[in-house]
Parts: C-alpha cells; structure tokens; sequence
C-alpha cells in the first residue's frame, strides 16, 4: 500500500494492523474488503457516475426488459425469466433523485406462495455480480481460485448450484455501481446515498417498491448479503420489519463484516484481532497438507479462547507468555518462528500473506490465502502488488455481466457496467464507532419469533475471518430455540462458492432454511 493514503483507509494488514474484513476504519467502520487493497496501487477509477449531471443532461436508461432462459439444475430443466430493470429513489418532495438497476429470475407462476430472495454485495460500491454470476444466480461464470485470470472468456454456463429451484431472486446493484445512478451532484448525491443510514434506508425503500411493483408483498422474503452486503442484510431486515411494514423470513449473510466494535486495531491492547486472524491462517496451513477439519479446526478454536489470550495479557510480565505464543503460532500457521519471534507471535495479515509463500516469489490473497500470484517486486521491502484474486476476478465479471445485459437479454445502455466503484468507496461517509449491526441482528430476531439466520464463510478468509462471527454468535441470547442463528464454514475463502463443491454444501443449509427445517 502506497504510505500517502490516509490513516484511516490504510489495509489492515499493512504494519502491524489486523482487522476483519480488511480495511481497517478508526471511525469504526471498514472500506470494502476488496478496495483498500486495490487502492493500493490503483488508479483512480473513471466510474460512468462520477460527475454527476442535472437529471435532464443524463440520457434514459432503457425500459425494463424481460427474456426467457432455461437452466438445468437437480436433473431437471428450470425455466424462467430474466428481467433487468429500474427503481427509482424519490426524495421526500418526490422528486426522482436516482434509478437503482436489478436483475430479477424468477419462475413465473409461483407468487405468492414462492419465496423471494434480495441479494447484496458489499465495498461499499461493489455491484451484486459476484453473487448474481458467482454464487446463486442461474449463470455463472468462474472466478476465485488459483489458477483463474483477468483473460480468461467471459463466458457463463449454467449454475448446478443456483438457489432459484427453491426462491426468486432479485440482485440489486446500489446507486453508484452496476449501471444504477444517481440525478443529484456530486455533494447532494454524498448526503443522499454514500453513507451507512442512508444507504440503509434508500436500498430497503427498493426493497419495498419492488415488491409492491411485482405484486409480491405475500410471499416469504429473504434477505441475503456477502461481505459489507453482510453489515446490510441485518441493518435492511430490521428496517423493512419495523420502518417498511415487510416482515423478512431469514437473513443469509455470506462471509459477513458484522461487528466493526470486534475488530479493533493491532497496536491497541485488545487481543481481539489476532485471535480473529490466527484460525483462517491455521486453516490454509491444514489445508496444504491435506488435513483441514472442524475436529482439526477445534485445537486452534479453543487455543485462541484461553491460552493464547492469558499470554497475550501478560506480555513481558511473564517470561515465557512470548516464547509460549511464539512456538504455539508458529507451529499452527506453518510461518518459520524465527519470522513470528521478530513479531512476539503476533503475525499480522500482511506478513502471513507474503511470508507463507516467500520461498515461491509469491503472494497469497487476503480473500482465500492459498491462491496466490507471483510477486512482481519479490525483494521490496513492503508489498507493491495487488490482491490475486481482486485483480483476476474484475475483468470477467464485468464483462460477463454487461454482455448478459445488454447482449443476452437486450437492455441497451452505452453506460460502463461499475463491478467495484473506487470512487463511490472513496466518498463514504464511514459511520460512528458503536454503529452496530449486531444489534439490529438482535433486534428482528427478538421482534419475530420465525425468522431464521444462516452466517456462513470460508476458512481461509482474512478479510473477513469467520472467528468473529463465531464469537458474536456465542455472546447472543438463544431466542427460544437452537440453531435460529447457524454458523456454516466451508474450505475456500471470502468467495467459498468459487468451489463447487462448497457452494453445494452452502445450498444445502440454505435449503434447510428455507424449507423451514
């Protein structure tokens, strides 16, 4: 990461930062897990919206158009159809002040009884393709594991995974991304849709109005978020159940950014942090050597929670507290302890991600850390790259989408297709420090005695370890019945579903959900 780039946009791996879902905020809140990185060593990106334009000097977006597609799924052949269409945002006088762009599939003929599942992604100002064409849509296209590249053929084939057997599915691109945009200046347009209230409140409206548009108000609704998309989906919940009138059945939060209070930063005295790194980091290691479990999981889990903690307290008050964290963490990461004694066992992201694989001259990603790229600047001191998978997975999915858009279902616009906005994270207006979605979470759940919550992530992640939600589950009331809030993790990292056969168990629990079991 360049050092000009201000405190609190700086990645959490940089120095001796660790954080979840990797940029580390002091305001309390994080930057995409995917932009601080990027940020690194990125141009500014030109987004379509960056200037913003008096309503009547923008062009029409097109009407909304809907075609018919089939997907095999289950043995069978589904057909649908595939919409790609607007909402508008009005501001309290009425006046159209932005047009949000989705992306519905659904079966016709099942409303109202068949369920409806809205789908966001995080950044803030990253589009809903990655789960639209990655993880549960019809279509998908490939992205996320080693070996996959910024040239490979931005070419869909059909989801075995896709979730629309068992729900409709509605991807909303919020304003600034996809192709959704807004009417208002640059200043007007900050206030309005650029920050953590507003952003909740606009995108739940959206929610509302869709379901009002489509004559879908009766159906079981679900909620579903990946990443900062995972700090939305409880914040949305809450809001549609005691703002909008809209009851919400489940929340499915994928690799989740749920608690800003648990992420803390690595100077302060809180061993929160590093107990929320060091199992994603143990887990790529088991994973390399073929061994990764939950029963091999369960030693580095309760090493964290007890000894690692009392030795971290007590520092150089005890002798042998440092020489005890430094042969503990060094034997559950793989990382030579001579690295993590120069780190008094306390391994940062950054390191882990670059020590791990000195030996090859290359560079984990802090979204699965045993996909790798090769270091272009092996002997600098500090990182000067980019994230592996962050820059292998813009190119396809950018172009994927905007050929199924404007090609496949003919919805023609000469707008730029906004997969990750660098400007729309840059103007985030990032919040306060108690600013809580846990406490939402908590909230609908207590307010509804039939919703359901699935949380679920990767192993290998570090830009939003799945220890912290582990640890937020464990510290929530039971609600009166085991298992309304459920923990699921797979093998692979932030984007697990980029590996079939997690994806398969993911729609596995999905499905026992909403199925009611």
């Amino acid at each position: 990461m360049k050092p000009d780039l201000p405190v609190r946009a700086r990645f959490a791996h940089v120095g001796r930062r660790a954080a979840c879902c990797a940029a580390l905020l002091l305001a309390g809140l994080t930057l995409a897990p995917w932009s601080a990185m990027a940020a690194a060593d990125a141009k500014p990106a030109a987004d379509a919206g960056a200037d913003k334009k008096p309503e009547g000097e923008l062009p029409p977006l097109p009407a909304d158009k809907t075609i018919k597609q089939s997907v095999r799924v289950g043995g069978r052949t589904l057909s649908y159809e595939a919409t790609v269409g607007t909402i508008p945002v009005r501001n309290a006088k009425g006046k159209k002040i932005a047009e949000v762009v989705y992306t519905a599939y659904v079966v016709p003929g099942g409303a109202p009884n068949r369920p409806v599942t809205f789908a966001f992604n995080g950044g803030p100002g990253a589009s809903s393709v990655y789960l639209n064409m990655g993880a549960i849509g019809p279509k998908r296209i490939q992205f996320g594991v080693d070996g996959d590249a910024p040239s490979d053929a931005a070419v869909t084939k059909d989801n075995p995974n896709t979730w629309l057997d068992m729900s409709d599915l509605v991807f909303i691109d919020p304003v600034g991304t996809g192709y959704s945009r807004s009417l208002e200046d640059d200043e007007q347009t900050k206030k309005d849709f650029y920050s953590t209230e507003a952003d909740i409140k606009y995108l739940s409206r959206v929610v509302y109005d869709w379901l009002v548009k489509h004559g879908r108000l009766r159906s079981p609704k679900y909620v579903m978020g990946e990443s900062y998309g995972g700090y939305r989906a409880p914040r949305i919940g809450y809001t549609l159940q005691t703002q909008m009138g809209v009851g919400v059945n489940g929340l499915v939060m994928v690799s989740p950014y749920l608690d800003p209070a648990a992420i803390g930063d690595g100077d302060a005295l809180s061993p929160l942090p590093w107990m929320i790194n060091l199992p994603s980091m143990t887990a790529a290691n088991l994973e390399k050597q073929g061994r990764l479990t939950p029963a091999a999981m369960a030693d580095v889990e309760s090493y964290v929670r007890t000894q690692f903690v009392t030795d971290f307290l007590a520092g150089r008050s005890d002798p042998g507290a440092i020489s005890r964290m430094v042969q503990k963490v060094s034997g559950y990461t793989g990382l030579d302890p001579s690295v993590v004694a120069k780190l008094d066992g306390r391994v940062d992201i950054g390191t882990y991600l670059r020590e791990v694989h000195r030996n090859d001259k290359k560079i984990g990603s802090v979204y699965d850390s045993n996909v790798t790229a090769f270091d272009p600047f092996p002997d600098s001191a500090e990182r000067r790259s980019g994230d592996p998978i962050l820059d292998a997975l813009l190119a396809p999915t950018t172009s994927a989408m905007a050929d199924f858009v404007t090609r496949e279902v003919g919805w023609k616009t000469d707008a730029h297709y906004e997969a990750l906005s660098y400007s729309v994270n840059k103007e985030w207006e990032r919040g306060n420090p108690d600013d809580k979605p846990v406490a939402d979470l908590r909230k609908a759940i207590g307010n509804d005695p039939n919703m359901k919550v699935l949380i679920v992530h990767g192993y290998n992640d570090l830009s939003c370890p799945f220890y912290t939600s582990r640890l937020v589950i464990d510290q929530m009331p039971a609600f009166g019945q085991a298992q309304r809030v459920k923990l699921a993790i797979y093998p692979g990292g932030h984007m697990f579903y980029s590996r079939a056969a997690s994806a398969e168990a993911f729609k596995a629990d999905a499905a026992s959900m909403y199925s009611g079991k």
